[in-house]
């Protein structure tokens, strides 16, 4: 043997090596983290102090469960809001009323006058209670008028017939009772020159 090669190796040295500084797994992340002593899996139980200061970095914050379903939360919320309102929100409400006949024309001899009243709603479901005052004197009793969700406009007819010679100046009110209190009229002229 060489005294060169003895001076190059020495099993003391090479014992002490192991002993002090263990080798670091390359692939292998540590378990926990106490102080400076690295824990490698259910094995190792010996504590070895490690070469250099351990900082891991920090664990991304999960999200609490409820946070995933927030959105969803909110917009079925939203939406069985909405069906609560359509169902028991504000009731029908009358806007706006308008009559004439309904073909725009005097009647002639021996005819009938359609005169319709134009209601606009809201467009929510509901009863009209109304009335029809002539200028002959007569009155209809309270009639009614079912209006389904989602209309927001009904017509109410009254049928006016005349007979005989001459001319008749005409008028027909419409008097709305409930759900408001609104009134429309309109004028025509019945002629019959035979």
């Amino acid at each position: 043997m060489n005294n060169d090669d003895d001076d190059e190796y020495s099993a003391t040295v090479l014992g002490s090596h192991w002993i002090d500084r263990p080798p670091e797994p390359r692939d292998a992340v540590p378990d926990r983290v106490e102080g400076s002593v690295l824990r490698f899996g259910p094995g190792v139980t010996a504590a070895a102090p490690a070469p250099f200061p351990v900082v891991l970095p920090p664990r991304a914050r999960r999200r609490p469960e409820w946070r995933r379903y927030t959105l969803a939360g909110a917009v079925l919320l939203g939406v069985l809001g909405y069906l609560a309102w359509q169902e028991w929100g504000p009731g029908l409400a009358v806007r706006e009323v308008s009559a004439a006949t309904a073909d725009g024309r005097d009647p002639g001899c021996d005819s009938t006058a359609d005169v319709v009243a134009v209601v606009r709603t809201n467009g929510r479901p509901g009863t009209i209670t109304y009335r029809w005052l002539r200028s002959d004197g007569t009155r209809t009793e309270a009639l009614s008028e079912r209006v389904p969700r989602g209309r927001d406009e009904a017509r109410l007819h009254l049928l006016w017939t005349f007979r005989g010679e001459g001319v008749y100046e005409a008028s027909a009110t419409v008097e709305i009772v409930s759900p408001d209190t609104r009134t429309a009229r309109t004028a025509f002229t019945y002629r019959c020159d035979r």
